[in-house]
């Protein structure tokens, strides 16, 4: 009997763990498992880093999930950002499990879906901020938060063990563009209940003060709108909505006509009218093509490109490259974004090439264009008092924004002990309300790379690098079948590593290295083709580092007729 008890311990605890949440960028994907129910929160994406050569996106390796599929009772969608819906149609193909989001956040999860075909595959299903969901052995909440997006929620697991609160991405904004604040009441009134465990947002907790409201956004750009005598164009993030609104009032204050520039923007715009989230007059919006039919200062352009994309709709109109939108010297243009960090530079040659041209450049650092969709300090600490929770796990941000986090908590009486700061794969272990580190579970990224899902390792990405760094020398010898003489070569061709024309004495002598180890193979024997690649590769490489300090990669090809 003991040993039965045991085992039931064992298998009932409750486990909260990251499959994706520390990274510079999103990926953000977290399971709240207690025995044989698993429900997990987002399902993101991140961008490459700049070490990650000809990679398209990053998504969490979700082995964990394929390994326990029975388990998984659904996926639940906090916000329609990609860091948080991104990697469905990767993950859905692997484990077919129902998903739950909001109106609008499904409307962007289904073109996902239905862009990957698995549209009618997928069981799902809507949730308002008064829904309710049972999900095996869990029941899951939600309520209303503010974002830089429509209809984000937070979502409070009441478990056996108690309540644990998952915030998505959210702050505080007391005039929200939609009118539409963050619920409170209920915020409290699951905080009065008892929480057990916060995860709350980290991504703005080194930042003082509250985050400000959007609606000072939609002031400064009335006032560009206002000043401006020619045509007006907005960069901005196709899933801030909110400022997409803003840019519609204020097209239709000064009588300007609206086109819309960038596929991304194009879908989000669609989406977000057919489901009554964006409010956009039907005469407004016009063809790219009509664009150049009417007066310059009655044309407002709204684009995607605000983080510098080399092939953003911005970055080809600053590069007099986009085939229907030419900017002139006069034109305003608005970045309303701020740099993601890594891309700092690439927003820095769009700007100055802009200003090239002679256009009226508006951008964080010259006007109020932006504000974050994530709380600040005091923002945080609201969250954190008005849900009053017994252990804290911080999420979503760089490692120092987890600190910093976990430091506001002790702030406002959480205990020191009772926060845990958890990289992917760390699990919580709650058992008996008492927490503590449990195991780790394996993670990892899995690198997208055009059709290939995984396809692509740590031994690709290292020979990419060599590649872009040394190039690389193809090496070809044929060999006689019967008496094992060279017929021809070897040759040798080049490929990002020397200028051929004004290195044809460096490539004489690498031939010769060739010809020299070859001789000496014959000489000596070897008959395995593995052994005469593995000489030339060796003899080849110490010549060339001698002779350029350089390393390019070396294939030697041998054939035999």
């Amino acid at each position: 009997m003991e040993v039965k008890y045991l085992l039931k311990d064992q298998r009932d605890k409750l486990q909260i763990f990251a499959l994706g949440g520390l990274d510079e960028i999103g990926k953000n994907m977290y399971v709240v498992q207690y025995g044989n129910d698993i429900v997990v929160i987002d399902s993101g994406l991140m961008f490459p880093e700049v070490d990650m050569l000809g990679i398209d996106i990053v998504i969490p390796d979700v082995s964990y999930l394929v390994e326990h599929q029975s388990k998984v009772r659904g996926i639940i969608i906090t916000h329609g950002h990609e860091d948080h819906i991104g990697a469905l149609p990767y993950i859905l193909r692997r484990i077919n499990v129902p998903i739950y989001a909001t109106q609008l956040t499904m409307g962007l999860v289904e073109h996902k879906l239905r862009e990957a075909h698995i549209l009618n595959d997928v069981k799902r299903t809507v949730i308002h901020k008064r829904s309710q969901i049972t999900l095996g052995a869990l029941k899951a909440t939600f309520f209303r938060t503010n974002h830089s997006i429509p209809d984000a929620v937070g979502v409070c697991i009441d478990t056996p063990e108690g309540a644990v609160v998952h915030t998505g991405d959210f702050k505080f904004d007391m005039t929200p563009v939609n009118e539409e604040t963050a619920d409170m009441h209920r915020m409290a009134e699951i905080g009065r209940k008892g929480v057990l465990c916060l995860l709350s947002d980290s991504t703005n907790a080194e930042r003082p003060g509250f985050t400000g409201s959007e609606k000072s956004v939609g002031e400064s750009l009335i006032e560009v709108f206002r000043q401006s005598k020619q045509r007006v164009i907005v960069a901005t993030f196709a899933s801030n909505i909110h400022r997409v609104q803003q840019v519609v009032d204020a097209s239709v204050r000064y009588g300007r006509k609206l086109a819309v520039v960038g596929r991304s923007m194009i879908n989000v715009v669609n989406i977000a009218s057919e489901l009554g989230y964006l409010k956009v007059p039907d005469d407004l919006i016009i063809e790219l093509d009509d664009i150049n039919r009417l007066p310059a200062h009655k044309v407002a352009i709204i684009s995607t490109g605000s983080q510098g994309e080399p092939m953003s709709a911005l970055t080809r109109m600053a590069n007099a490259s986009h085939r229907k939108v030419e900017i002139l010297p006069g034109d305003t243009v608005v970045i309303a974004a701020t740099p993601i960090p890594g891309n700092e530079k690439a927003i820095g040659r769009t700007v100055d090439q802009l200003f090239r041209i002679g256009a009226n450049v508006v951008y964080s650092a010259n006007a109020h264009v932006h504000v974050s969709g994530h709380g600040s300090q005091e923002d945080l600490k609201l969250m954190l008092n008005l849900m009053k929770p017994k252990y804290f796990m911080p999420i979503h941000g760089e490692y120092r924004m987890l600190r910093a986090h976990a430091q506001l908590a002790e702030s406002v009486g959480v205990r020191p002990e009772n926060i845990f700061i958890c990289d992917n794969g760390d699990t919580v272990e709650i058992f008996g309300g008492r927490a503590r580190y449990g195991p780790k579970h394996y993670t990892g990224k899995v690198l997208i790379d055009g059709l290939g899902v995984g396809d692509v390792g740590n031994i690709v990405l290292r020979d990419r690098k060599l590649l872009s760094q040394d190039g690389i020398l193809v090496v070809v010898v044929t060999l006689s079948k019967a008496n094992g003489t060279i017929l021809s070569g070897p040759d040798i061709i080049s490929r990002g590593f020397v200028y051929v024309r004004e290195s044809e004495k460096l490539l004489e002598d690498a031939n010769k290295v060739v010809s020299l180890t070859m001789e000496k193979c014959m000489k000596d024997q070897v008959n395995e083709w593995a052994s005469y690649k593995t000489n030339i590769r060796d003899a080849l490489s110490k010549f060339l580092f001698e002779k350029t300090r350089r390393r390019p990669m070396i294939l030697p090809i041998i054939m035999e007729v």
